[in-house]
């Protein structure tokens, strides 16, 4: 059996007969009203779905691109804003600082002012004791700045302590809440005398014992403290501190109590060493 011969169209020959067709098409469609129908009744059925899925996914990406450009504009602006916030929190931070020593420079000067008939060498503190309290602690100012063993040391608006030990350009303090510490002190209100006394225990409440008063002083709460002349190595007239408490011993002679130091024990940065000292004011 034969297989039925295939057909040959010459290209140009079905170019020509699809143009005609082409024409033919236009041509009725424009004089034959009935006759697009058909075609229009496809392209609503089949085209106009295509057309709107192809406009849904357009928008799709088109919102993604803009949604895509406000994220990464949002992401710069907020980059920018960090960098703000962490430079005005740097600039706050130095205000802070610069106000906090301006505080505590002006505190030193009315200080050097009360205590003006003395000579004095300001100091900063450069290491300390392990600790909370500034018990022991040691200054940038040594024996090539004058200084010496048991010169008083004053900060914070009254008496911090005395040089224990000297360098070349360093010097030790210590301060009158170490437990090794005595001061002979009077009431500025009355010539009665007592003996403040060191507890790093007992400052952890911010107060320090004060004993040896005599019964029948005149003392109440909130009197003030001062060094007394009867000291060894303290120079009168120095504000320790203020009363806080007094009752009578149970040996009916003297009593004690406590006292709230004048000085802030947990933050000394900058002290003033007195360059006078005792002995060279009883002569």
């Amino acid at each position: 059996m034969k297989r039925p011969s295939k057909i040959n169209i010459k290209p140009k020959i079905l170019i020509f007969i699809l143009t005609l067709i082409c024409i033919a098409t236009l041509i009725l469609s424009v004089t034959v009203k009935s006759f697009s129908t058909p075609f229009k009744t496809v392209a609503g059925v089949v085209i106009v779905p295509l057309q709107e899925g192809v406009n849904s996914i357009g928008g799709w990406f088109t919102d993604k691109s803009d949604l895509l450009k406000s994220v990464k504009s949002l992401k710069s602006e907020n980059d920018k804003l960090k960098a703000q916030v962490d430079e005005l929190t740097e600039e706050n931070s130095l205000l802070a600082q610069n106000k906090y020593e301006l505080t505590r420079l002006r505190d030193l000067y009315q200080l050097d002012k009360d205590y003006s008939s003395l000579k004095k060498v300001g100091a900063r503190v450069i290491g300390k004791d392990t600790g909370n309290f500034f018990n022991i602690f040691t200054i940038d100012k040594g024996s090539k700045d004058g200084l010496k063993e048991d010169m008083n040391v004053i900060s914070g608006g009254g008496l911090v302590g005395i040089i224990f030990d000297v360098g070349d350009n360093y010097a030790k303090v210590r301060s009158i809440i170490d437990d090794e510490s005595s001061v002979s002190v009077s009431f500025a209100n009355t010539s009665d005398t007592g003996i403040v006394s060191g507890d790093l225990k007992l400052i952890d409440d911010g107060v320090m014992n004060i004993t040896e008063v005599r019964k029948e002083a005149e003392v109440s709460e909130g009197d003030m403290v001062i060094t007394s002349q009867i000291s060894n190595k303290f120079l009168p007239g120095i504000l320790v501190g203020y009363v806080t408490e007094v009752s009578e011993d149970s040996n009916e002679l003297t009593k004690s109590g406590k006292i709230i130091p004048v000085v802030d024990f947990q933050h000394i940065d900058e002290v003033l060493v007195i360059t006078d000292m005792k002995e060279q004011l009883k002569d």
